[in-house]
C-alpha cells in the first residue's frame, strides 16, 4: 500500500511539474532571458531580482503601514474632537443644572424674603397703631387730668371762700328742744354736727377748749 501511494505521489508530482503553467512560464523566461549566461551572472541577476521585489514588497507594505498610521492619526483627532465635544456638553450640563438649582433657590429666598418682609410690615403697623392709640390715651388722660386738677383746683378756691366768709356765733349752733322728759337722737346728732363745724369755723384745735366750748352750750341748755 506504501508503495503504490508513493508511486502515485510521485506521478501526481511529475505530472503538476510537467502541467504548471507557472513554472513553466519561469523555466521559459529564464532559458529566454539566460541564453549566454554562465551561473554566476545567473544568480545575481536572480539575486538582484528578489531584493527588487523584497523592497518593492517593504515599500508596499511601509505605504500600508503609513496609511494605517494616517488613519489611526485621524481616528485619534476625531476622537480628540469628540472628547472634547462630550466635556463642552458636560460642562453646559453642569452649567445649566446649576443655573437651574440656583434659579430655584433664588426663588424660594425672594418668596421667604417677601413673606418675612409682609410679616415685619404688618408687625410694624400693628406696633405703629398701638403706639398711636397709646399716645391718645396718655393724652385724653393727660387732658382729663388737668380738667379735673383744675375743677379740683377752683372747688378748692371755692370751698375756701365759703369756709372763710362764714362766721359761726352763739347764736349760729341751734339748741336742742326744751327738755320734757325725752331727748331725740337725730337733735342730738344735728346739734354735735353744729359744734364740730363751728370748731372748724373758729379754728378751736384744743380739746380743752372744745370741751369747755361744748359744756358751755350744754350748760345753756341745761339752764333752759
Amino acid at each position: 500500500v506504501s508503495l503504490e501511494r508513493t508511486d502515485r505521489l510521485r506521478l501526481h508530482g511529475s505530472q503538476e511539474k510537467r502541467f504548471n503553467p507557472v513554472t513553466s512560464g519561469i523555466r521559459t523566461i529564464g532559458c529566454k532571458g539566460t541564453v549566454g549566461m554562465s551561473k554566476e551572472e545567473f544568480e545575481q541577476r536572480w539575486a538582484r531580482k528578489s531584493l527588487r521585489e523584497m523592497l518593492s514588497t517593504v515599500d508596499e507594505h511601509v505605504e500600508k503601514l503609513e496609511e494605517s498610521m494616517e488613519d489611526a492619526k485621524e481616528l485619534y483627532n476625531a476622537l480628540g474632537e469628540s472628547i472634547d465635544d462630550l466635556r463642552e456638553q458636560f460642562r453646559d450640563f453642569v452649567i445649566m443644572c446649576l443655573t437651574f438649582n440656583r434659579d430655584n433657590m433664588q426663588k424660594l429666598l425672594d418668596s421667604e424674603r417677601k413673606k418675612l418682609t409682609e410679616r415685619n410690615d404688618a408687625f410694624k403697623a400693628m406696633v405703629m397703631a398701638l403706639k398711636e392709640e397709646t399716645m391718645a390715651t396718655t393724652m385724653a388722660l393727660s387732658i382729663r387730668i388737668n380738667e379735673l386738677e383744675g375743677e379740683l383746683a377752683l372747688c378748692q378756691e371755692v370751698v375756701g371762700e365759703r369756709v372763710s366768709s362764714v362766721v359761726f356765733s352763739y347764736e349760729d349752733v341751734l339748741k336742742p328742744k326744751e327738755f320734757v322728759g325725752t331727748r331725740s337722737a337725730c337733735n342730738m346728732v344735728n346739734f354735735l354736727w353744729r359744734i364740730e363745724n363751728y370748731f372748724y369755723a373758729k379754728v378751736i384745735l384744743d380739746d380743752a377748749v372744745k370741751v369747755n366750748t361744748a359744756s358751755m352750750f350744754l350748760t345753756d341748755i341745761a339752764l333752759l
